[in-house]
């Protein structure tokens, strides 16, 4: 499916786009490009020549991403993500029922592997910082608001999983797929089919992004769920 930028914008004045991030697809150019070699970044410049992302997300992440469109805009978002201004709030489903209330972990975080994946390390790590809140427990899952307080690569994910917790289908930290069956009481699965799972990516999803603009004035910004995540989280209600 062919995407348009325009369709993704949450928020556009002179200085900034905001837009809903889709799941896979990448915010910056891959080394290796998929078929579909489509990045934010290049679909971003096409709209707007100067645009210059402002953070990123991971390819399977979706949500709210802001793009500057001049290089003050730029230096005046990177600066309050360096002094800790930016209020980012992303909404996980987790494996298990769990209930946090402001649960902060403070774990520091360095890469392994080819920088693919994260470890909790204590030694050699940087500082990372995420506070967790239950959104709502469901009968084998939970709903999380995850605030990361750092911006370290995979730093909620690994969190989580810190809290044994790990986001549902997130392999790489222990999150295990979720089905139907598992959730619906009465499921009945037709015979020589094979039970997918609700959801076919990290359910993670950038939720907000709340800063100052250059006229001083804070603004938040949400980003609706994208129809995998909505639908997981009606299925997880519904047979709650």
């Amino acid at each position: 499916m062919k995407l348009t930028f325009e369709d993704l914008i949450v928020f556009e004045n002179e200085d900034y786009i905001l837009i809903n991030k889709p799941p896979h697809v990448a915010s910056l150019d891959e080394r290796t490009p998929d078929r579909g070699g489509q990045s934010i970044v290049r679909m971003a410049k096409a709209y707007y020549a100067d645009a210059q992302l402002g953070h990123r997300l991971d390819k399977e992440t979706s949500g709210i991403l802001a793009i500057a469109k001049n290089p003050e805009a730029y230096r005046h978002l990177a600066m309050q993500f360096e002094h800790r201004e930016v209020t980012k709030r992303y909404h996980a489903v987790t494996n298990g029922v769990h209930n946090f209330e402001g649960i902060s972990v403070y774990l520091p975080i360095s890469p392994i592997k080819d920088g693919t994946a994260v470890r909790i390390d204590r030694e050699k790590g940087k500082v990372a910082e995420t506070i967790f809140n239950t959104l709502q427990a469901y009968r084998t899952t939970t709903l999380v608001e995850c605030m990361p307080v750092t911006g370290r690569m995979h730093q909620i994910r690994v969190h989580l999983m810190c809290l044994k917790a790990p986001i549902v289908n997130d392999a790489t930290y222990g999150g295990k797929p979720v089905y139907l069956s598992e959730v619906k009481r009465k499921f009945n699965l037709k015979e020589g089919t094979e039970e997918l799972p609700l959801i076919h990516r990290v359910a993670l999803h950038a939720y907000s992004l709340t800063f100052t603009l250059l006229d001083g004035e804070e603004q938040t910004f949400i980003a609706p769920y994208p129809k995998d995540f909505g639908v997981l989280v009606k299925q997880l209600e519904k047979f709650a």
